[in-house]
């Protein structure tokens, strides 16, 4: 394709973060969209927009053969429509996570993108943040050893973020776990690849204007010798974070998403881990947009296949309805992974 890259950001609350992403790589920006037209207005001026780009209709983007990129950050409900659309018209299509909250949404999403010439990224941001990163690639170098117990918390207090039971994120089918908790279960499929079984627990005693749990507790089996733990909380009584620990058979990795430093153990020849660990500095950038547009535009330049797929989006929600199941059943899980 054309080394031009004309991008259209539909839903702006959250879709700033994209359009950021798209100035700063050098996309020409074409649309702006957003129901509220308040928000459409701040965006504008913000980001110097002139006012003709501007629209309430998402169909002003679809219907535009100019753009070919296009990034969705609206309600997680409304992923599937405006997605499906995008891509049977032929557009390269950056949508925020979760991909879907339904298996029927997903499945749906996969077969549009199997029929599209579009690509489709799903924003699993937890990729590009530099402390997941760099363990990523400290795992990948061996450095610890092989993986045997992997660990990752989604802690984020929805207090204020829920007030209303009305607001798209009350909606049942917005569950915590899938709804936020998706960046844990990413970040860990990430790292230690895909489950074959779960359990959870749940407990619902912070957020009353939700129908959901909102503390959950889930055991991962990855494989015989792979085992991993995911636990969220949309109700805490704390500062966000995404703690995560990485047990390797030479050492461990302690990081999260907010720190600007990481902790790296590694035994000696003996076996033996060190009493105080290496403190590796890292950048903080929990939500890296930047990058992520990076990586989006980069691969539709190359036309290489992308690494954080529409299957990637898939298979982590998969696991998040499957943690959802065992904790209302009290019955193992096992993900189904096939989405054809």
């Amino acid at each position: 394709m054309e080394k031009k890259l004309v991008f259209g950001a539909i839903g702006l609350m959250f879709g700033n973060a994209h359009l950021e992403g798209a100035l700063a790589y050098g996309a020409e920006v074409a649309a702006i969209c957003d129901l509220n037209e308040e928000t459409l207005r701040k965006s504008g001026e913000k980001y110097n927009i002139p006012e003709e780009k501007w629209t309430t209709d998402y169909h002003d983007i679809l219907n535009n053969p100019e753009i070919k990129l296009v990034s969705i950050a609206i309600p997680d409900q409304l992923h599937r429509q405006v997605a499906c659309e995008m891509l049977a018209a032929g557009k390269h299509v950056l949508c925020e996570k979760p991909l879907a909250l339904t298996r029927e949404d997903i499945e749906a999403m996969v077969q549009a993108t199997e029929k599209s010439e579009g690509k489709f990224m799903v924003g699993q941001i937890c990729r590009f943040t530099p402390a997941f990163a760099k363990a990523k690639e400290i795992i990948e170098s061996g450095e610890i050893g092989e993986l045997y117990f992997v660990e990752s918390e989604y802690a984020h207090d929805y207090m204020n973020i829920v007030k209303d039971a009305q607001i798209w994120r009350a909606d049942p089918k917005r569950h915590g776990v899938i709804g936020g908790g998706c960046h844990a279960v990413d970040l860990l499929r990430w790292l230690a690849g895909d489950p074959v079984e779960v359990f959870a627990y749940g407990t619902h005693k912070l957020l009353p204007t939700v129908p959901y749990d909102d503390a959950t507790c889930a055991l991962l089996k990855f494989d015989d010798e792979l085992m991993g733990k995911v636990f969220v909380s949309t109700g805490c009584k704390r500062d966000y974070t995404m703690r995560t620990c990485i047990y390797g058979t030479k050492g461990t990795i302690i990081c999260d998403n907010t720190s600007p430093t990481m902790q790296l153990f590694v035994a000696d020849e003996n076996g033996v881990a060190p009493e105080e660990p290496e403190i590796i500095e890292i950048d903080v950038n929990n939500h890296n947009y930047v990058k992520e547009f990076q990586v989006f535009a980069d691969t539709i330049i190359a036309d290489k296949p992308m690494e954080t797929s529409v299957y990637e989006g898939a298979k982590t929600v998969e696991v998040c309805l499957a943690i959802v199941e065992s904790a209302e059943t009290g019955e193992k899980v096992k993900p189904n992974y096939n989405f054809s």
